[in-house]
Protein backbone atom coordinates (compact mmCIF):
# COMPACT_ATOMS: atom_id res chain seq x y z
CA UNK A 1 0.00 0.00 0.00
CA UNK A 2 1.43 3.21 -1.18
CA UNK A 3 0.70 5.96 1.55
CA UNK A 4 4.31 7.87 1.01
CA UNK A 5 2.35 11.07 0.15
CA UNK A 6 1.64 11.56 3.80
CA UNK A 7 3.90 13.42 6.22
CA UNK A 8 4.86 11.61 9.18
CA UNK A 9 3.26 13.31 12.39
CA UNK A 10 3.93 12.11 15.88
CA UNK A 11 1.19 12.28 17.45
CA UNK A 12 1.71 14.26 20.39
CA UNK A 13 -0.13 13.46 23.55
CA UNK A 14 2.67 14.66 26.08
CA UNK A 15 0.86 17.51 27.98
CA UNK A 16 -1.26 14.35 29.35
CA UNK A 17 1.15 11.97 30.22
CA UNK A 18 0.11 10.16 27.14
CA UNK A 19 2.54 7.77 24.68
CA UNK A 20 0.69 7.61 21.36
CA UNK A 21 0.48 3.80 20.07
CA UNK A 22 1.31 4.97 16.86
CA UNK A 23 1.60 7.82 14.16
CA UNK A 24 -0.73 9.51 11.56
CA UNK A 25 0.52 7.37 9.11
CA UNK A 26 0.59 4.05 10.44
CA UNK A 27 -3.02 4.34 11.77
CA UNK A 28 -4.15 5.88 8.23
CA UNK A 29 -2.43 2.53 6.91
CA UNK A 30 -4.30 -0.03 9.03
CA UNK A 31 -7.75 2.28 8.75
CA UNK A 32 -7.18 2.01 4.94
CA UNK A 33 -6.97 -1.89 5.30
CA UNK A 34 -9.60 -1.86 7.07
CA UNK A 35 -11.91 -0.08 5.79
CA UNK A 36 -10.94 -0.97 1.78
CA UNK A 37 -11.05 2.31 0.21
CA UNK A 38 -9.70 5.68 0.35
CA UNK A 39 -12.20 8.51 1.05
CA UNK A 40 -12.42 11.58 3.47
CA UNK A 41 -15.29 10.09 5.70
CA UNK A 42 -12.76 7.02 7.21
CA UNK A 43 -10.39 9.66 8.00
CA UNK A 44 -12.42 11.85 9.47
CA UNK A 45 -13.37 9.28 12.06
CA UNK A 46 -9.58 8.48 12.74
CA UNK A 47 -9.17 12.48 13.60
CA UNK A 48 -12.13 12.56 15.39
CA UNK A 49 -11.69 9.64 17.55
CA UNK A 50 -8.06 10.84 17.92
CA UNK A 51 -9.07 14.14 19.61
CA UNK A 52 -11.62 12.45 21.74
CA UNK A 53 -8.49 10.09 23.14
CA UNK A 54 -6.66 13.21 23.95
CA UNK A 55 -9.54 15.07 25.41
CA UNK A 56 -9.98 12.14 27.97
CA UNK A 57 -6.26 11.37 28.48
CA UNK A 58 -7.04 7.49 27.31
CA UNK A 59 -3.97 5.88 27.03
CA UNK A 60 -4.84 3.17 24.58
CA UNK A 61 -7.32 1.44 22.38
CA UNK A 62 -10.13 -0.13 24.11
CA UNK A 63 -9.26 -3.99 24.10
CA UNK A 64 -12.60 -5.41 25.66
CA UNK A 65 -15.18 -2.95 26.78
CA UNK A 66 -12.90 -0.06 28.67
CA UNK A 67 -14.46 2.56 25.75
CA UNK A 68 -17.44 2.95 24.82
CA UNK A 69 -18.00 4.83 21.43
CA UNK A 70 -21.71 6.49 20.59
CA UNK A 71 -21.62 7.43 17.04
CA UNK A 72 -24.04 9.58 15.22
CA UNK A 73 -24.80 7.96 12.28
CA UNK A 74 -27.81 6.13 10.53
CA UNK A 75 -28.52 3.33 7.86
CA UNK A 76 -27.76 4.75 4.00
CA UNK A 77 -26.26 7.50 3.93
CA UNK A 78 -22.97 9.08 2.60
CA UNK A 79 -19.91 9.03 4.75
CA UNK A 80 -21.01 5.87 7.22
CA UNK A 81 -17.14 5.17 6.36
CA UNK A 82 -16.78 7.34 9.24
CA UNK A 83 -17.68 4.72 11.74
CA UNK A 84 -14.82 2.55 10.47
CA UNK A 85 -12.33 4.96 11.40
CA UNK A 86 -13.65 5.55 14.74
CA UNK A 87 -13.44 1.56 15.05
CA UNK A 88 -9.70 1.62 13.97
CA UNK A 89 -8.64 4.49 16.16
CA UNK A 90 -10.41 3.77 19.67
CA UNK A 91 -11.00 -0.36 19.26
CA UNK A 92 -14.55 0.29 20.02
CA UNK A 93 -15.93 -2.68 17.66
CA UNK A 94 -19.41 -4.18 16.47
CA UNK A 95 -17.90 -7.48 17.82
CA UNK A 96 -16.60 -6.47 21.02
CA UNK A 97 -20.70 -4.36 21.72
CA UNK A 98 -18.88 -1.42 22.06
CA UNK A 99 -19.81 0.80 19.83
CA UNK A 100 -23.37 2.09 19.10
CA UNK A 101 -24.95 3.59 16.03
CA UNK A 102 -27.18 6.64 17.35
CA UNK A 103 -29.46 6.75 14.26
CA UNK A 104 -29.45 10.95 14.12
CA UNK A 105 -28.13 10.72 10.64
CA UNK A 106 -25.00 13.18 12.15
CA UNK A 107 -21.40 12.28 12.16
CA UNK A 108 -21.22 13.32 15.98
CA UNK A 109 -18.41 10.78 18.17
CA UNK A 110 -19.19 10.71 21.99
CA UNK A 111 -16.45 8.66 23.52
CA UNK A 112 -16.63 7.80 26.92
CA UNK A 113 -14.34 6.17 29.20
CA UNK A 114 -16.12 3.75 31.81
CA UNK A 115 -13.20 3.63 34.48
CA UNK A 116 -12.85 7.27 34.62
CA UNK A 117 -16.83 7.74 34.19
CA UNK A 118 -16.13 10.61 31.70
CA UNK A 119 -17.39 11.71 28.50
CA UNK A 120 -16.60 14.01 25.09
CA UNK A 121 -18.39 14.71 22.10
CA UNK A 122 -16.43 15.41 18.89
CA UNK A 123 -18.28 16.29 15.82
CA UNK A 124 -17.19 17.22 12.16
CA UNK A 125 -17.67 20.81 11.37
CA UNK A 126 -20.04 21.15 8.87
CA UNK A 127 -18.25 23.41 6.48
CA UNK A 128 -15.48 20.84 6.26
CA UNK A 129 -17.95 18.17 5.28
CA UNK A 130 -19.61 20.30 3.00
CA UNK A 131 -16.15 21.22 1.61
CA UNK A 132 -15.85 17.10 1.53
CA UNK A 133 -19.04 17.45 -0.77
CA UNK A 134 -18.10 19.75 -3.39
CA UNK A 135 -15.68 17.33 -4.71
CA UNK A 136 -15.20 15.61 -7.37
CA UNK A 137 -15.19 12.48 -5.65
CA UNK A 138 -17.98 12.55 -3.70
CA UNK A 139 -19.88 14.02 -7.38
CA UNK A 140 -18.68 10.19 -8.86
CA UNK A 141 -20.01 8.81 -5.52
CA UNK A 142 -23.38 10.41 -6.11
CA UNK A 143 -23.69 9.22 -9.48
CA UNK A 144 -23.33 5.56 -8.28
CA UNK A 145 -19.59 5.26 -8.72
CA UNK A 146 -18.12 2.74 -6.13
CA UNK A 147 -15.36 4.65 -4.43
CA UNK A 148 -13.03 1.44 -5.49
CA UNK A 149 -13.48 2.79 -8.73
CA UNK A 150 -12.68 6.77 -8.39
CA UNK A 151 -9.17 7.28 -9.06
CA UNK A 152 -6.53 7.64 -6.73
CA UNK A 153 -5.60 10.99 -8.21
CA UNK A 154 -9.20 12.26 -6.95
CA UNK A 155 -9.18 10.60 -3.68
CA UNK A 156 -5.96 10.72 -2.04
CA UNK A 157 -5.94 14.63 -2.09
CA UNK A 158 -9.09 14.59 0.16
CA UNK A 159 -7.48 11.76 2.58
CA UNK A 160 -4.60 13.66 2.94
CA UNK A 161 -6.36 17.20 3.40
CA UNK A 162 -8.20 15.50 6.28
CA UNK A 163 -5.50 13.76 8.16
CA UNK A 164 -3.02 16.87 7.78
CA UNK A 165 -5.44 20.07 8.91
CA UNK A 166 -5.32 21.69 11.86
CA UNK A 167 -8.00 20.20 14.25
CA UNK A 168 -9.70 23.79 14.40
CA UNK A 169 -10.34 23.43 10.76
CA UNK A 170 -11.87 19.70 11.07
CA UNK A 171 -14.32 19.47 14.36
CA UNK A 172 -15.26 20.88 17.49
CA UNK A 173 -14.39 19.32 20.87
CA UNK A 174 -16.96 19.89 23.84
CA UNK A 175 -16.11 19.79 27.62
CA UNK A 176 -15.53 16.32 29.28
CA UNK A 177 -18.74 15.83 30.97
CA UNK A 178 -19.91 13.01 33.66
CA UNK A 179 -20.99 9.64 31.93
CA UNK A 180 -21.61 6.71 33.95
CA UNK A 181 -22.71 3.76 31.37
CA UNK A 182 -24.14 0.72 32.28
CA UNK A 183 -23.72 -1.88 30.22
CA UNK A 184 -25.86 -5.00 29.85
CA UNK A 185 -24.24 -8.31 31.15
CA UNK A 186 -23.43 -11.03 28.31
CA UNK A 187 -25.40 -14.23 28.14
CA UNK A 188 -23.21 -17.40 27.80
CA UNK A 189 -26.88 -19.37 27.47
CA UNK A 190 -27.45 -20.98 24.16
CA UNK A 191 -29.61 -24.13 22.82
CA UNK A 192 -29.64 -25.98 19.51
CA UNK A 193 -32.33 -25.28 17.10
CA UNK A 194 -34.65 -28.40 16.39
CA UNK A 195 -34.94 -27.55 11.88
CA UNK A 196 -31.01 -26.19 11.23
CA UNK A 197 -29.52 -27.31 13.77
CA UNK A 198 -27.26 -24.21 14.43
CA UNK A 199 -26.34 -22.83 18.06
CA UNK A 200 -28.96 -19.89 18.86
CA UNK A 201 -28.71 -17.47 22.11
CA UNK A 202 -30.96 -19.10 24.35
CA UNK A 203 -33.38 -15.51 24.52
CA UNK A 204 -33.66 -14.96 20.89
CA UNK A 205 -34.78 -18.97 20.26
CA UNK A 206 -38.51 -19.43 20.00
CA UNK A 207 -41.03 -22.23 20.79
CA UNK A 208 -43.38 -23.72 18.15
CA UNK A 209 -45.22 -27.06 18.19
CA UNK A 210 -42.73 -28.09 20.74
CA UNK A 211 -40.19 -27.42 18.93
CA UNK A 212 -37.22 -25.11 20.30
CA UNK A 213 -36.13 -22.75 16.88
CA UNK A 214 -33.83 -19.91 15.72
CA UNK A 215 -35.75 -16.89 14.29
CA UNK A 216 -35.12 -17.72 11.00
CA UNK A 217 -36.76 -20.95 11.25
CA UNK A 218 -39.55 -20.01 13.10
CA UNK A 219 -40.74 -17.93 10.43
CA UNK A 220 -39.69 -14.47 11.66
CA UNK A 221 -36.50 -13.83 10.36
Amino acid sequence: MDITYYKTQVIDYSRKGIKAEMNKEELLEKGLWFHGHKCPAMPMGLRVSLAAMEALGVEQRAGAGELVALVEIDEDHCATCFADGVQVATGCTFGKGNIKKLHYGKWGLTLIDRKQGKAVRVAPLAEAMEANKRTEFMARRKAGIPPTQIPAEIAEPLVERVMNAPAEQLFKVSEVFDYIYEAAPHTFESVVCDECGEMVVERNARVQGGQVLCIPCAGLG
